[in-house]
């Protein structure tokens, strides 16, 4: 392959991460299908490709269809294990965010209901909202008719409108000081001040560090609370766990506020939250090493200021 066949895929690659991240949720999977899109644009007859960026793309949204469709994607759901893999502000593959679409199609709130639509209505979804293809050119990448992209697009919109917690722009200022209280009240024990801090629908998933079978799941603000508390008590087995007495940092993760556990410079855990109208919407926990990866890598080139717990 020649020189100028490869300069066009890698001018290519990020957006191409970016897509395939949104519709896996994974960067580890989304990486093996750009990889893949690469392996069958080195093969293709590429004198016969008359535009090659929505080549690439038709490639590279079927290979990441085809792994939504697989038995491990099947399985995930059916266990009630699966989690997005959260990703570090600046991440490229987190890709474009000009407009508020395009930021809240990339928060693990909305890439976790987007888990709950078909592979299509996924596929559909994200090409418009996030990179704003229109109609036409969804129908050419999905193989179905201008009528069926807008059917697809308006039945995802709906329900993600219907089951979303909260949404909207928040400034991330404020975002944050929410974040800063709720970790305060959480790290003192003062339960009455997380409820307070909560919404009235707000849910709270949790990988229960790796350990659980299935994701742990909690409603109510009652109920969400007490389970912060419970996690945000420091232990010496949690502490052992961890690898040590984590600082605790606040840094944006997926476009949301977060809170980020660090041993040695390294993250064994973070609570990403969506906060709406002063409150805290929604949380997604997550400590499993497998799905920190990439974050991590991304944290050792952080410059994150200083922690607003020195050792939990």
């Amino acid at each position: 392959m020649d020189s100028a066949a490869i300069d066009l895929f890698e001018a290519s690659r990020g957006r191409l991460a970016s897509l395939a991240y949104r519709l896996l949720g994974s960067a580890a999977d989304a990486e093996d299908a750009v990889q893949d899109t690469f392996l069958r644009w080195q093969a293709a007859d590429r004198g016969y490709v008359e535009v090659p960026e929505a080549w690439l793309t038709k490639v590279v949204t079927n290979l990441c269809l085809d792994r939504l469709r697989s038995a491990r994607a099947r399985h995930e759901r059916a266990a009630g294990v699966w989690l997005p893999e959260p990703l570090l502000e600046g991440d490229p593959m987190l890709g474009p965010a000009d407009t508020v679409e395009q930021r809240e199609s990339v928060s693990l709130a909305v890439l976790t209901l987007l888990e709950r639509l078909s592979p299509v209505e996924r596929a559909a979804y994200v090409l418009r909202e996030a990179f704003s293809y229109p109609h036409a050119e969804i129908a050419g990448i999905l193989d179905i008719t201008e009528s069926a992209s807008q059917q697809h697009v308006h039945r995802a919109r709906r329900r993600v409108a219907a089951e979303r917690r909260g949404g909207g722009e928040v400034d991330p200022a404020s975002a944050r000081r929410v974040v800063e209280e709720f970790l305060a009240a959480a790290s003192s024990g003062r339960t009455e001040r997380l409820v307070a801090l909560l919404t009235d629908d707000v849910t709270a998933v949790s990988d229960g560090a790796g350990l659980a079978r299935r994701l742990l799941r909690f409603t109510t603000r009652e109920r969400v609370a007490s389970f912060v508390r419970a996690g945000f008590k420091p232990t010496p087995a949690k502490r052992r766990l961890a690898g040590g007495s984590p600082a605790m940092y606040i840094a944006p993760v997926n476009g949301s506020p977060s809170v980020l556990a660090v041993v040695d410079g390294r993250v064994v855990g973070a609570v990403v939250f969506d906060v709406s109208d002063g409150r805290v919407a929604s949380l997604h926990g997550i400590a499993a090493a497998d799905r920190l990866g990439r974050l991590n890598e991304a944290w050792r080139q952080h410059e994150p200021g200083a922690p607003v717990i020195d050792a939990w």
